[in-house]
């Protein structure tokens, strides 16, 4: 794999460049957001992993400008910071994994392997095209379209839509929706979940008894093709 690595931390930078290059794999580090934009649309980059306290710009700001610029490659957050709302942020902000310092290099190469497997399962599409209703999906460009005027949705709005449809017509907990979407194995009675629908509804659905997007109650929610 070839992976981009953001850290400034030079303990930390110098020990995973030579376990993930002892490894095999090729890694390019940079000290800063700045420094690693001219990286980022390399073709045959894998994944970035990222620091979040960076000199300049830091981790966070720099996952929004990578998916604004609806690049998706996948992200995986490194951080000192362990409490629930620093990852709900870094999530919610695109990144796909989040990973808390100090961490061992073997739970590190497993989450970058993880990510990287699920992003070329992801690219290997029979069919990229959807069709539900008056909507029209295209899972590989991240484009939605409805009555083929195009609408406009979040990273995590997509990945939440993408979810659904993926599974569409099995009944989804918030549980579950929570760790495929934000990465999150536990509810700790947060209610991102039900506010994301909620902004999903608005954009795809007409607002009507017909919606797409079902509420199955005390449980989470369906996407429905009938």
């Amino acid at each position: 794999m070839q992976i981009l690595l953001v850290e400034d931390d030079r303990r930390i930078s110098s020990f995973v460049v030579k376990g993930l290059e002892e490894m095999g794999h090729q890694v390019i580090l940079v000290e800063s957001a700045e420094a690693a934009r001219e990286w980022i649309n390399v073709d045959s980059l894998d994944i970035i992993v990222l620091d979040i306290m960076l000199p300049g710009i830091d981790g966070i700001q720099f996952t929004k400008t990578i998916r604004y610029r609806k690049n998706h490659i996948p992200i995986l957050i490194l951080s000192a910071l362990g409490e629930i709302e620093d990852k709900v942020e870094a999530l919610e902000s695109g990144a796909d994994d989040y990973l808390v310092k100090p961490f061992s290099f073997k739970e590190l190469v497993s989450r970058i392997k993880a990510l990287v497997r699920r992003d070329n399962y992801k690219n290997i599409s029979k069919d990229s095209s959807v069709e539900i209703r008056d909507l029209k999906v295209d899972l590989e460009r991240y484009e939605v379209h409805k009555n083929g005027k195009n609408i406009d949705l979040s990273p995590k709005e997509f990945k939440l839509f993408k979810y659904l449809i993926e599974n569409r017509n099995k009944t989804l907990s918030r549980t579950a929706i929570l760790q495929a979407v934000w990465g999150i194995d536990f509810d700790n009675n947060t209610n991102v979940v039900d506010v994301y629908v909620s902004y999903l509804r608005g954009k795809v659905d007409d607002g009507s008894e017909t919606s797409i997007i079902k509420t199955v109650k005390g449980v989470g929610y369906m996407l429905t093709t009938d």
